[in-house]
């Protein structure tokens, strides 16, 4: 495993920062959410409502940035995005499409011209071109998939049900590590140790069918991944997890104090 405390650079920090990162990963978030919430109203009208609202949104925030190669990071970052969303959401849900995601993604790119559309190509390649690169964008996105999915999980009704969203949700941090050998297991990390403050602050998870899916969740993406991996992935995240529950009582004893 890569050394904790060692990340390479970020390489595309310059054209777009990491606060922006985040906030991109959240504005991809919050498009899909609406979006996928209008296509499953089942009123087409409504969806395309809602692709022509978040269109111009989505577009007139990449059109802010100073240069034509940040406007196409942008850009790229939203799409590659909305783009994972729909695909962990396909996975676990077992959709063959999502009509309003597919018609927003096609109409941000079908009004670039051939040579914004080549610049989007190169940003969008560029994303992926290594693991340290846009990796605030990457820590953001992949958290708020994996609770999401996790959450879903939690609040099913039954474990046929829940057992579907729970395969797809430890798949994809099982390929999360494997297609980022370097950075990947601390993305894992990072998302397990959400999910265990959930429990802690929330009480989430605590009883009933919500734990028992927690519970083979956890024994199954522990048991799925090389041990080496495993052990360093729950490890990080129980260390953060421990650091929160730490600053938590810190916080309350204060405000007793005061």
């Amino acid at each position: 495993m890569t050394d904790a405390n060692v990340i390479p650079p970020d390489r595309l920090a310059a054209r777009i920062p990491p606060d922006m990162q985040r906030h991109a990963a959240r504005m991809a978030q919050d498009a899909f959410t609406q979006i996928f919430r209008l296509t499953l109203s089942g009123d087409p009208a409504a969806v395309d409502l809602g692709v022509a609202n978040m269109e111009p949104l989505c577009r007139n925030w990449a059109r802010v940035a100073t240069d034509d190669e940040s406007r196409a990071l942008r850009l790229a970052l939203l799409v590659a995005g909305m783009d994972q969303w729909g695909l962990a959401y396909s996975q676990a849900f077992g959709l063959t499409a999502i009509p309003g995601l597919t018609a927003l993604l096609g109409t941000l790119r079908n009004s670039l011209d051939v040579t914004a559309d080549a610049r989007f190509q190169q940003q969008f390649a560029a994303i992926e071109a290594a693991e340290s690169d846009a990796v605030d964008f990457k820590m953001e996105l992949r958290r708020n998939i994996h609770l999401a999915l996790w959450h879903a999980m939690i609040a099913c009704e039954s474990m046929d049900e829940a057992v579907p969203i729970q395969k797809t949700l430890g798949a994809l941090m099982r390929v999360l590590v494997e297609r980022m050998p370097q950075l990947g297991w601390r993305l894992v990390a990072d998302a397990l140790a959400h999910i265990q403050i959930r429990c802690l602050a929330d009480g989430a998870a605590a009883v009933g069918l919500a734990q028992e899916s927690n519970e083979q969740f956890f024994q199954s993406l522990r048991q799925s991944l090389p041990r080496d991996q495993s052990e360093a992935i729950f490890a990080h995240a129980n260390r953060a997890t421990i650091a929160w529950q730490q600053a938590h009582k810190t916080g309350i004893a204060m405000e007793s104090a005061a």
